[in-house]
């Protein structure tokens, strides 16, 4: 049947396998450097070996477990280096690491679904899936109309196996950590299993895509899809005729397409709560696509998968964010510690020195003091080092602060988004982009 494992115990105890496997590794390392390896050669190859077996089997597993990996991925650009670089490698490969879905299992979920006369309206169907993700794979084919569609139709059992694979890393959050440094993986699972059910509902997801859709449509920068049929476990839009994803331009882009496509990736996460008051809420590079140029340039960002969304209560980003940012780039430290208390991002009872807390906030609003800001992987890792370090001040600001749950989706994004940026290593208006689109940050005259 489905690509997923069907036995709960089996992807249980694979799961539960990586970190056993990490501390053998390191163990058996131990011993090479009393024999007299050296120590840089023995962690990396280490590191090497941890993450091939640790991306192969996120990948292969599918559900949860690939989720977890792709999340992992937009965070890439904050590990230093000699652990990036072989986890780089077995991360591009996530996405084609398992067989596909037999051709006759979609024809009978899509009979079920859409119907019996649902070849009367998808009359042509590819013998193979063209994409496969976590918990569904896609297949090209051809509406009655004459439109080419994108038929995404999701494993049978996808749902328990994501359940089952997020309460088990849950569960493994501690010593799967280790895996990471510098990213605390317990927050990022915590999420994830809160909105599993939301990434399962096909119907929730086709409902956001028809909003992005209808508020993109003849955009000059940004091409969505639109929805043309839905069921409860198949998605069909129209085909997105795109040449490779941002993931290639991370690869091997060049300057001008890195900078280019950075900018239209900026402007996309921060226009779409304006336009539709929903936040694409994933910002994994295979979800983003560079589609042909018309003109001899460079071409429009196409953006897939609309299953991870954060509905905004006010149909915006929160005014607050914008705020603090625009007080901490003017230095206004009481101001800016008033703020995060009156928000829940500091507690009522902790104390904090404000000027402490406006050294550990500089480089977070560091892109919008200049009028084009150059984000990288040095960056991004200087910034993760200060706070995750605890002889650096920053670190123990970092501690006492709480994020608030309905920050919760929006913090990941933004994290999320500025690690594609620096893996694109894209240098973008990021101040002029603010200012156009989110609430608060343009000074109060302007």
């Amino acid at each position: 049947m489905a690509d997923l494992p069907r036995k709960a115990v089996r992807r249980t105890a694979r799961l539960a396998a990586l970190p056993l496997g990490y501390a053998g590794r390191k163990t058996v390392g131990l011993g090479r450097r009393m024999g007299g390896a050296p120590a840089d050669a023995v962690m990396t190859e280490i590191q090497q070996r941890t993450a091939e077996q640790l991306f192969r089997t996120l990948g292969e597993l599918k559900g949860g477990a690939m989720k977890f990996g792709q999340a992992l991925s937009v965070f890439e650009a904050a590990l230093p280096e000699e652990v990036a670089g072989p986890y780089r490698e077995q991360l591009t490969k996530l996405q084609d690491s398992a067989p596909p879905m037999p051709t006759q299992t979609v024809r009978e979920i899509l009979a079920a679904e859409l119907g019996a006369d649902w070849k009367q309206r998808l009359v042509w169907l590819d013998g193979g899936p063209t994409a496969s993700a976590s918990i569904g794979q896609v297949h090209r084919g051809r509406w009655h109309d004459g439109r080419d569609v994108a038929v995404k139709v999701q494993y049978p059992g996808a749902g328990d196996a994501l359940r089952s694979d997020l309460r088990q890393l849950a569960r493994l959050g501690r010593t799967i950590g280790p895996l990471f440094p510098g990213i605390d993986v317990k927050p990022l699972i915590d999420e994830m299993q809160a909105r599993a059910e939301d990434e399962l509902d096909y119907a929730l997801e086709a409902d956001a895509q028809r909003a992005f859709a209808a508020a993109y449509a003849n955009d000059p920068e940004i091409v969505v899809p639109p929805v043309v049929e839905v069921g409860p476990t198949v998605l069909i839009t129209e085909w997105l005729d795109s040449t490779s994803s941002l993931a290639r331009v991370i690869a091997e882009g060049t300057p001008e397409e890195r900078d280019h496509y950075g900018e239209l990736f900026v402007r996309f996460l921060f226009s779409g709560p304006t336009r539709t008051g929903m936040l694409h809420a994933d910002p994994h590079p295979g979800n983003f696509r560079i589609m042909p140029a018309e003109d001899g340039g460079l071409g429009r960002l196409g953006v897939l998968d609309y299953g991870a969304v954060a509905r905004l209560p006010d149909e915006q980003l929160p005014e607050s964010i914008g705020i603090l940012m625009r007080l901490c780039a003017t230095g206004d430290a009481d101001r800016v510690l008033e703020g995060l208390r009156a928000e829940g991002f500091v507690r009522e009872k902790i104390k904090l020195d404000a000027q402490l807390l406006m050294d550990y906030l500089a480089p977070f609003v560091e892109p919008t003091l200049v009028e084009r800001f150059r984000f990288s992987r040095e960056w991004m890792r200087a910034q993760f080092q200060r706070i995750n370090n605890p002889r650096e001040p920053a670190y123990t600001i970092a501690i006492k602060l709480n994020l608030p749950p309905s920050y919760l989706l929006i913090h990941r994004t933004w994290v999320g988004g500025i690690g594609v940026l620096s893996q694109l290593d894209a240098e973008a208006p990021f101040r002029d982009i603010l200012d156009e689109f989110l609430p608060g940050f343009s000074e109060p005259d302007a």
